[in-house]
């Protein structure tokens, strides 16, 4: 029903049985953020999950549950939209949080999100933290930060990319495996592996981002 992280909860939708209905996604809600009534949480709003979260239901639960702080949206730039306009741009509608890795630069600039929960963040922590100073300032209008992000949102691109399909951890493990700890290539299950190609994919494009962040200006902007 939810997720612990630092900072709060993240709850996920209710999958099994009546996912699709909106009375018991409400009651469902209803009981975790009431489990929990000092815990700050967000809402995990994802297509894959087959349910998505809308306006109505947000704003009455936010209404019941001050605990609830936030939007986190998975989904992409349609969603992120929705978001923006519908839910978070309100006075009390909360945070808008990015969780997808491809959509931080398009989240900050063009939906007013206030933070990200990203996968390659976990591999290159430095390299995103930059990334999300840098789409903060260009949120407020700064021309250079702007140019930069772009820049470096584009470096990003396919080890992003790799947020938005089922073998993500299988990437990121073995990416951080070369950049945090050699642990992580350790997998979780014997069978969880990526492929010979997969891998040799992802370590030839993680070498590109590198000698490009080396010689790249904007990494001590701001």
């Amino acid at each position: 029903a939810a997720e612990v992280g630092a900072a709060g909860l993240m709850v996920i939708p209710r999958l099994l049985s009546r996912g699709i209905s909106q009375a018991a996604q409400a009651e469902h809600f209803a009981s975790v953020l009431s489990a929990a009534p000092s815990l700050p949480a967000v809402i995990y709003n994802s297509p894959y999950y087959g349910y998505q979260t809308k306006a109505g239901l947000y704003g009455e639960l936010r209404a019941k549950y001050p605990n609830l702080v936030g939007f986190k949206e998975f989904g992409g730039a349609e969603s992120l939209s929705y978001a923006a306009e519908h839910i978070t741009s309100s006075d009390d509608g909360g945070l808008l949080l990015v969780g997808v890795d491809t959509q931080v630069y398009f989240g900050f600039i063009r939906c007013g999100a206030k933070g990200a929960m990203t996968g390659i963040g976990n591999c290159l922590p430095r390299e995103v933290l930059q990334l999300v100073k840098l789409c903060r300032r260009a949120a407020k209008g700064d021309p250079d930060a702007r140019r930069f992000a772009q820049e470096l949102d584009e470096a990003l691109a396919v080890l992003s990319k790799f947020d938005e399909g089922p073998d993500l951890t299988l990437y990121y493990r073995r990416i951080a495996a070369e950049t945090i700890d050699p642990v992580y290539q350790r997998p979780a299950l014997s069978s969880d592996r990526l492929s010979p190609s997969q891998e040799a994919y992802a370590i030839d494009q993680l070498r590109l981002f590198q000698a490009w962040w080396k010689d790249w200006p904007g990494k001590s902007f701001g």
